[in-house]
């Protein structure tokens, strides 16, 4: 059964027919042409999906869009203002904690979820606050390196 739904993303809502089971990393990338929110697992394991709902991290491959509603969203799109890259995104380049790039949108959110709870996390709370996320082309250390010089460059 389909059903009209206005969603607010970065700041922009947007009104978006859709089926009541649609996933919401499905509707930002096929509806809404979003396509920063990446699909790793589909089952909720690898992070690649995470967008930010009301400012906490969750994994858009779990969440129906309806649950959204009324919600502010923010992807990976919505970090950048005038063209100019969040701190958080410098640094993940300036670090290079790019690899081949298909993880760091939801690295990129998880840390912007740590820092903005966490402003000065310990090495251990950024391992903690990125668990739910997975890489597979590097050994954490550059990705750590980059959630470090974040903070440095937000303080």
């Amino acid at each position: 059964m389909k059903r009209d739904i206005t969603l607010k993303i970065n700041g922009q809502s947007y009104e978006v027919r859709i089926e009541e089971d649609a996933l919401l990393m499905d509707v930002l990338r096929k509806n809404l042409y979003l396509p920063g929110t990446k699909k790793g697992c589909g089952e909720g394991e690898c992070g690649a999906c995470t967008v930010l709902v009301d400012g906490v991290s969750e994994l858009s491959c779990l969440m129906y869009a309806v649950m959204a509603e009324g919600k502010e969203i923010t992807t990976i799109e919505g970090l950048s203002k005038g063209g100019k890259l969040d701190p958080i995104q410098e640094a993940f380049v300036e670090a290079s904690a790019v690899q081949c790039g298909y993880c760091i949108p939801g690295m990129i959110m998880s840390t912007k979820n740590l820092l903005d709870k966490n402003p000065h996390p310990t090495e251990a709370e950024i391992l903690d606050g990125m668990s739910g996320n997975i890489c597979r082309c590097t050994g954490y250390k550059k990705i750590v390196d980059a959630v470090k010089l974040a903070a440095e460059k937000r303080a």
